[in-house]
């Protein structure tokens, strides 16, 4: 049996006090937000469980919550992900629970090789934050019965439980704006069936071009990353056509943030002769030197909907079933020029 993971252990890691260590897992203050994040995060890691005798409130059930992310969520441009778990990490805590984080690989899943969080049974429920291969989600269905809410994705079988943004309606919204602002030859940026997200994105987009009595064209469809593993390479993809658009709709601020600078070295200024347009409003630090126009999605309302439902899913109280989908907002930035 594995070693129990001890508050000292983590004081010792973190270099501060186990009193410091205790008032941040137990949501006190009384430390900086960094070092209360750095606490959190590494006894995530570690696998600490918290005692029940140490709870603030013992009329409360505190529950531990697994997380799972694919291991190509967790690169180094991924802080998309980076910023949901946290999020989710500080969300459970204030309501009084614990999370673990398990990354699962690309070979994991094609071994169907269960999450130890699963087969060790730690865990009370669990949240899948990104998308994991499909039959690898079945195979954990079928051989755990634990509680399970998917975050920023769904797989649309209709016996499932998940918090995802409305990436349909906002790419609409998105490339509406474009019109609205004279553009008519607008392309979009986004290997199509790479994720459902990619995908729901390019159909809101489609939708605008069809209101608007805008011929589609296959030219103006450019990939961003590998269908395989999603990897967004700029080298390799990002393929600009011969007859430019006026307007690039692209399906995330991190791919935005890439065409910018392909443009650029092609010798094209954005916003004065081409116009870019994002989603998520999240950008790696130091990506983009211009503020990006882009659809917001609320990572916060999304981590709070997923780890309630998920703590009522586990207590057998009432929840929101099914496809929980959260509206963003247009956010208007320095990469767009009307015409």
């Amino acid at each position: 049996m594995a070693k129990s993971v001890r508050l000292r252990d983590i004081a010792e890691r973190v270099g501060v006090s186990t009193v410091t260590v205790s008032k941040a897992l137990s949501g006190q203050k009384g430390m900086s937000e960094a070092v209360r994040e750095k606490i959190n995060s590494l006894a995530s890691e570690m696998g600490y469980i918290p005692s029940i005798s140490h709870k603030t409130d013992s009329s409360k059930k505190s529950y531990t919550i697994g997380v799972i992310i694919a291991e190509k969520f967790m690169s180094e441009f991924s802080s998309y992900y980076n910023k949901l778990h946290q999020q989710v990490l500080q969300l459970a805590m204030d309501r009084g629970c614990f999370t673990m984080l398990e990354v699962i690989s690309d070979k994991a899943q094609e071994n169907r090789q269960l999450p130890r969080l699963v087969t060790d049974k730690k865990v009370q429920g669990i949240l899948v934050i990104g998308r994991l291969d499909e039959a690898y989600l079945d195979e954990i269905k079928s051989q755990s019965s634990i509680p399970t809410i998917y975050l920023d994705f769904c797989n649309h079988k209709g016996d499932e439980d998940a918090v995802i943004s409305d990436s349909y309606n906002g790419s609409y919204c998105i490339t509406n704006y474009l019109f609205d602002k004279g553009h008519k030859k607008i392309a979009f940026v986004g290997t199509i069936l790479a994720s459902g997200v990619i995908t729901d994105r390019y159909f809101g987009y489609r939708k605008s071009l069809l209101e608007h009595g805008v011929e589609f064209r296959a030219d103006w469809v450019i990939d961003d990353r590998d269908i395989e593993n999603g990897a967004i390479d700029a080298a390799t993809f990002f393929k600009l056509p011969a007859d430019m658009p006026t307007a690039f709709v692209c399906n995330c601020d991190l791919t935005a943030s890439v065409l910018i600078k392909k443009l650029r070295d092609k010798g094209y200024k954005v916003p004065d002769d081409i116009s870019v347009v994002g989603f998520d409003n999240f950008v790696y630090p130091g990506m983009c030197d211009i503020k990006i126009t882009t659809y917001g999605v609320d990572t916060y309302e999304m981590g709070r909907n997923a780890v309630l439902n998920l703590i009522r899913k586990i207590s057998r109280e009432r929840y929101r079933q099914g496809i929980m989908i959260l509206e963003g907002h247009l956010i208007e930035g320095e990469s767009v020029k009307a015409i």
